[in-house]
């Protein structure tokens, strides 16, 4: 960074650090201990899919080991969701790892956006944990029927696991994840 981003307010942007994601595990157990929020045992990653045969083999490399299924959404993006059951959350979070490190040392780092971890409670209201790949950073969401938000929840959900996540600080960047799978 120069000296005129510093004079211009420019920051250099957080590089991803996917060693973040093991702090899901530690956010699910707070949000277990202060809130009626339960992990439902599956989470899901997001990437920009490319052409070509590299990639193609390990999406499908991804699917043999993992057992993770596929889906693309309205806007042409790939997921690949994993199960595992509620109280398995460290294997799931270290199955969102494994698909994110493996896109990532295959030069498809570029192509990830973002992983989830979802959340219920008994009212069956949703929540997922955000990771943005490219930001770094955490995010809650907890979509309500008909595409509006929960945003109290939200910010209720980012209080308990802030000791937890690093979390992003700039609420624009809190994308909706409407239809993500495992949502």
């Amino acid at each position: 960074m120069g000296l005129l981003d510093v004079l211009l307010g420019r920051s250099k942007p957080v590089r991803p650090d996917l060693d973040q994601l093991f702090g899901l595990s530690s956010a699910a157990i707070t949000l277990e201990a202060a809130s009626d929020l339960r992990p439902t045992g599956l989470g899901s990653v997001c990437f920009a899919a490319v052409e070509g045969g590299a990639f193609a083999e390990i999406q499908q490399d991804l699917r043999a080991l993992l057992t993770v299924e596929s889906s693309q959404d309205d806007y042409g993006y790939t997921w690949l969701l994993s199960r595992h059951r509620p109280t398995e959350t460290t294997d799931l979070v270290t199955d969102l790892h494994a698909v994110n490190s493996t896109l990532e040392d295959h030069g498809f780092g570029p192509q990830l956006l973002c992983s989830l971890l979802a959340f219920t409670n008994p009212q069956g209201r949703s929540l997922a944990l955000v990771y943005l790949y490219k930001r770094g950073s955490f995010y809650p969401f907890a979509p309500l029927p008909g595409e509006k938000r929960d945003s109290a929840l939200e910010l209720q959900v980012k209080a308990l696991v802030a000791n937890d996540l690093r979390l992003e600080n700039d609420l624009s960047r809190w994308f909706p994840v409407w239809g993500a799978p495992g949502l």
